[in-house]
């Protein structure tokens, strides 16, 4: 039995032109101003899709294999698909919300936190805060960590205006919890030095 209600849609034309005003609509109908602060929200939730996409294919790239790399892939592919529930929430107001929406719920929480957990379980404790760098692929998570962080902010600030699902706040905090750690393991994984943060450093 589905949980959730299955898409209904049918993509056949790329441009609808609709959009040309500059209005968009939500999933009941509500037009809004595609500077409106809940449609930032679901398109940067979409740009941090597309940096966890990145982060899929520069591991796949990577020659060493292992099954936490098979379980890392599988893990950020399920992030993919809850982000994209993520989105049909931001893009849905409270009054359409239906049992059937896709949503974030505690036990998607709860995954990442055990992700974090195992991960974090196989990495040395840190002495100093990170640097993005050292990898591509320690970049590319990087990348995610930050957009996400971003998405958090505004996530808040919308909901000071229109009261959002207190689960997509902590979802979406924790998420950036989980790909520094992710991002802390490829570099290890890959048996590379992580940049570390030195107030002192001098060019040599």
């Amino acid at each position: 039995m589905k949980k959730y209600k299955n898409p209904n849609i049918r993509i056949n034309k790329v441009y609808t032109k609709t959009g040309d005003r500059g209005i968009t609509k939500l999933v009941g109908g509500q037009e809004r101003s595609k500077s409106d602060l809940r449609i930032i929200c679901y398109g940067e939730i979409d740009e941090l899709n597309s940096f966890i996409g990145g982060c899929i294919e520069q591991i796949k790239i990577l020659k060493k294999k292992s099954d936490n790399k098979t379980k890392m892939i599988n893990i950020l592919f399920r992030i993919q698909n809850e982000l994209f529930n993520l989105g049909t929430l931001f893009a849905t107001l409270s009054e359409n919300h239906t049992s059937k929406l896709p949503k974030i719920e505690k036990s998607h929480i709860k995954n990442l936190e055990d992700d974090i957990d195992n991960f974090n379980s196989k990495l040395k404790p840190l002495k100093s805060f990170v640097l993005p760098g050292g990898s591509m692929c320690n970049t590319w998570f990087h990348l995610a960590r930050t957009v996400c962080r971003r998405v958090e902010r505004n996530a808040v600030s919308l909901n000071k205006i229109e009261k959002l699902d207190t689960a997509s706040l902590v979802y979406l905090n924790r998420l950036s919890d989980a790909l520094f750690v992710f991002g802390r393991w490829i570099i290890n994984y890959q048996e590379q030095e992580e940049s570390l943060w030195n107030p002192n450093h001098k060019t040599t």
